[in-house]
């Protein structure tokens, strides 16, 4: 379990964490948002000692990081998948890393298969492209069979099919009882990925609650296709109702259910030929909820911050 307790970081006169408080349960994945900059990253480096705490505390299994004698054996992170020895084979690095936990060879080749490694591991990890660091970084973190896993951005650089096994492991890993808590910027990826959701908005949480929920709470859409769309619009105009036509034969429909609008339609004969609610996507939520907190904007974007 990963606890957060007013938690607060600041450099100089920047505060990158604002008193953010947050509890982790084990046997979930905890996905992690924010616009850049919002303080996701310094989050993590706190939660594992990279970083002090200008007040306020983060504790894994009741200890800060610190307070742990094996940490390999409590906690597994993957913050810098570039922080190795370029000049040492990445089984070497994983060789060095288990010494220091009395780590068996065994696990070593454990990890080195799980992670796909294989023959690159006897490679040096100059060499290594990016998604081979980042697995190779993510074997480091499975090393000491770890209760919490932390991983910040762990799919970058990585192919189609590391980014199906990365989303793999993060709900194996959740599914045996441990804490995972993942941050990424791919919200196709989270929204497959976490149970939960934490999102942080210029160092404060603007959301903590499970993903399913924060889609439900979004606004309902319905999308009709139908050769009537004028006479269906005066059949289903009403206060509250808001109704955008996206081509000749479909509209889509906010402030009505997909029940209410085939009820309206059979009463005045208008056939439809599809009737189906869109659900919001992650993306979508997290646009709404991100909008006023984002930091760093791209050119031609309205700087409403």
């Amino acid at each position: 379990m990963i606890t957060a307790e007013n938690l607060r970081k600041r450099y100089g006169s920047k505060t990158a964490v604002d008193g953010i408080s947050f509890q982790l349960a084990p046997g979930k994945v905890t996905g992690f948002l924010g616009p850049n900059g919002s303080g996701k990253s310094t989050t993590m480096r706190m939660a594992v000692g990279l970083d002090k705490p200008t007040s306020g505390s983060v504790t894994i299994g009741g200890k800060s990081f610190p307070q742990h004698a094996a940490p390999l054996r409590t906690v597994g992170a993957v913050l810098d998948a570039g922080a190795t020895h370029p000049g040492r084979t990445g089984r070497g690095h994983l060789q060095v890393l288990a010494a220091t936990h009395k780590i068996s060879k065994k696990r070593v080749d454990e990890v080195i298969e799980l992670t796909g490694l294989g023959a690159a591991s006897r490679k040096r990890i100059k060499s290594y492209s990016l998604g081979m660091n980042q697995r190779l970084g993510i074997a480091a973190a499975l090393l000491g069979d770890p209760a919490v896993l932390i991983f910040d951005e762990p799919v970058n650089g990585l192919d189609p099919e590391g980014v199906r096994w990365v989303r793999s492991l993060a709900r194996d890993m959740a599914a045996e009882g441990r804490t995972v808590f993942v941050s990424s910027h791919l919200m196709s990826e989270m929204s497959q990925t976490a149970d939960h959701l934490i999102v942080l908005g210029q160092g404060r949480i603007i959301a903590d609650a499970p993903i399913g929920q924060l889609l439900d709470s979004g606004e309902q859409r319905v999308l009709v296709r139908t050769e009537k769309p004028a006479d269906l619009r005066r059949a289903l105009g009403a206060e509250g109702v808001s109704i955008e036509q996206t081509d000749a034969e479909t509209l889509e429909v906010t402030g009505l259910d997909a029940r209410s609008i085939g009820r309206r339609a059979l009463e005045t004969q208008v056939v439809l030929h599809e009737l189906t609610p869109q659900r919001s996507t992650l993306e979508d939520e997290y646009m709404k909820l991100t909008g006023e907190h984002v930091e760093y904007r791209s050119g031609g974007q309205e700087d409403r911050s």
